[in-house]
C-alpha cells in the first residue's frame, strides 16, 4: 500500500476520534492538536492495528507524535 493510500485509510479511521473536527495534516499532533488522552490513543491504535493487521509496540507508540509520523510508521510496518 502506498503512503498516500495508507494516509487516506488512517484519515478515515481517525474521524470518530477527531471530536473537535481538526483539519489533519502531517504535522498534526495527537496530544496537542487533537487532544487525545491515553485511552483515546489506545483505542485509535487498536483500530489501526486491526485495519492494517500490524502491531505497533509501546516503544513505537511513544515515538509517534504526529499524523505524518504515524503514517510513516504504518507504511514501514507493512513492508
Amino acid at each position: 500500500m502506498t503512503r498516500e493510500a495508507t494516509a487516506e485509510t488512517i484519515l478515515r479511521l481517525i474521524e470518530p476520534f477527531n471530536k473537535k473536527g481538526v483539519a489533519i495534516a502531517d504535522a498534526t499532533s495527537f496530544a496537542g492538536d487533537l487532544e487525545f488522552d491515553s485511552l483515546t490513543v489506545m483505542d485509535f491504535v487498536a483500530a489501526i492495528e486491526d485495519e492494517f493487521d500490524i502491531i505497533i509496540s509501546m516503544n513505537q507508540q511513544a515515538e509517534i507524535e504526529t499524523f505524518g509520523q504515524l503514517v510513516d510508521a504504518v507504511v514501514k510496518l507493512q513492508a
